[in-house]
């Protein structure tokens, strides 16, 4: 049996098991903030985003999600650029404040019945914010922890970081839920407010503990040797050599571990509710279950990497995670949502279309309007988490969905004002759903049928694959890099990988879904790019952990 050791337990003295302390609560709010909005999507689209219908609505809160992890390459150009100029420590005190208040601030933001469109402007302000202070934040806590960290101990040390994503769950799980239960309908009209202004409790405690904390060891030798470089982004971007590492990097490892990361946490939690309809508050907890029976498994992991390198162990999840997510989704369906299963085999659900009126709706920028018939029908389809087939139609023609023997009209837009496109949608809505609902389609899974231990096991299985990705990543990175440059070369390749490839995956699945009428087809988004770093990480990238990184 593994023992996993503890900070206490591994020779670490005060000032040591502080600094790790310390350079993971930056962490605690990154994963605080990103299920406190990934929980409560829904609540949050029907207050920023009710003048448009329901179903564009929440696709446009996932994109006000995502409009965060768009923006962190850049916080990673900035931030990484400071670290690596005028230290470690100062950097990530001011990081770990922009990204506090920016949350916090989301709870006295005006909703849109109050505001209008200043509302979601002003969310979509804030989201970009916390991006920009994020890209900075994980470079910085990474590099500062395996500073301190003795030969042959990073990926035990490092690893700790990404144990504090368990922190951040379970802080916001227990205060939405005990908000919640406190405010009952209340919550959903102002209550939501209080889990983000309860971060700022959390911003006091960070912000106090990390002015204690001294510079990096390593930076303070490089200043008084003068060693320090004096273009930290030149010489890690526009020099060759360097910057061939960072391209192999986010192709060959933080892609991959973005989608398999994002994959086994948000993506499992949104599939749950928002495809198989199960109530936000037993899915919640699944998936807090999942996580804290896989937390002690980051530290395995990542001290296993300080034995038999950190390359097999990060790949080996993405290997598994791209051969197994469409079974395992498979099973998580099958034992979470049953009835869905019987009423599509039942009653199949097929959308007769003309193919040039169906569009891909992914739109990161929330400009484009899908309106068309085939769009309107599509979309609210998968918001309903309803599997169906495609037929084409003659061109020109409104697109139908029939439901078994039933057949409901969709709604053509393209010539409607915004109120009249509203009514007429949400008529169709209505109709569609009646239809649904006399097929057999249940409007939620039933709880009483859901086969909790199963759903659990799914559920873990891919937290393991997110803890052997995870776990060694931040020490992995360290060691690809110089000291002069680290904190600016492993943030950008960290945060385009962790910012694009896996924060638009809910996004991206939900269009690709939406596209096709399959419900795992969104799937196919992260086991190609899981493949993908599989592939380039066992060609071009080197094992590191026997480097050392003075």
């Amino acid at each position: 049996m593994t023992t996993i050791a503890l900070p206490s337990q591994s020779g670490i003295d005060k000032a040591h098991r502080r600094v790790i302390f310390a350079s993971s609560l930056g962490t605690v709010f990154e994963w605080y903030d990103f299920y406190l909005y990934g929980s409560l999507a829904a609540v949050i689209s029907k207050q920023f985003f009710s003048g448009v219908n329901e179903t564009t609505g929440f696709i446009f809160a996932l994109l006000a999600f995502a409009a965060g992890f768009a923006v962190r390459p850049f916080g990673a150009l900035v931030f990484g650029r400071l670290g690596d100029l005028v230290g470690r420590k100062h950097t990530f005190l001011i990081t770990i404040v922009i990204m506090g208040l920016s949350t916090a601030l989301v709870g006295v933001l005006p909703s849109y019945a109050a505001a209008g469109v200043i509302a979601p402007v002003l969310l979509v302000a804030l989201r970009l914010l916390q991006g920009l202070a994020l890209g900075g934040e994980y470079g910085g806590a990474a590099t500062y922890v395996a500073e301190f960290a003795p030969q042959g101990k990073r990926g035990l040390y490092t690893s700790w970081i990404q144990t504090t994503a368990t922190v951040g769950l379970f802080l916001s799980l227990i205060i939405i839920m005990v908000t919640r239960s406190a405010l009952g309908p209340d919550f959903d009209t102002w209550g939501w407010r209080i889990p983000f202004l309860a971060s700022i409790v959390l911003l006091g405690i960070s912000v106090y503990i990390r002015m204690q904390l001294a510079e990096s060891p390593v930076f303070l030798e490089m200043k008084a040797a003068g060693t320090r470089s004096k273009a930290p982004l030149t010489e890690s971007f526009a020099r060759w050599g360097n910057l061939k590492i960072v391209i192999l990097v986010l192709l060959g490892a933080t892609a991959g571990e973005a989608v398999v990361w994002y994959g086994g946490q948000f993506y499992s939690l949104f599939f749950l509710t928002q495809v198989l309809k199960v109530d936000a508050q037993p899915a919640s907890l699944l998936i807090a279950a999942a996580l804290l029976i896989g937390t002690p498994f980051f530290i395995l992991f990542g001290s296993l990497s300080d034995r038999i390198g950190r390359k097999p162990i990060i790949l080996a999840g993405c290997l598994l995670a791209a051969v197994t997510y469409i079974p395992i989704f498979h099973g998580i369906t099958h034992y979470a949502n049953p009835a869905i299963e019987s009423a599509a085999a039942q009653s199949p659900v097929t959308v007769t279309a003309d193919p040039n009126d169906c569009s891909f709706q992914f739109d990161p920028v929330g400009k484009k309007k899908f309106v068309q018939s085939c769009d309107v029908a599509k979309a609210a389809l998968a918001k309903a988490g309803i599997p169906y087939s495609n037929q084409s139609a003659a061109p020109g023609s409104v697109a139908v969905v029939r439901v078994g023997s039933a057949e409901v009209p969709s709604v053509a837009g393209g010539n409607m004002s915004a109120a009249d496109f509203k009514t007429a949608s949400g008529k169709f809505g209505k109709d569609l759903a009646a239809k649904l609902k006399e097929a057999g389609y249940p409007v939620k899974a039933d709880s009483a049928h859901i086969n909790y231990p199963m759903v659990l096991l799914m559920l873990v299985i891919l937290l393991i694959y997110v803890t052997m990705v995870y776990g060694p990543i931040a020490a992995w990175l360290v060691e690809l890099f110089p000291a002069k440059i680290r904190y600016t070369s492993m943030s950008l390749p960290y945060h385009i990988g962790n910012g694009w490839f896996g924060g638009f995956l809910p996004p991206i699945a939900f269009a690709l879904v939406a596209f096709s009428g399959n419900m795992y087809y969104g799937l196919r988004y992260p086991i190609i790019v899981a493949l993908m770093t599989v592939v380039i990480g066992a060609l071009f990238l080197p094992e590191t952990k026997d480097r050392t990184i003075q």
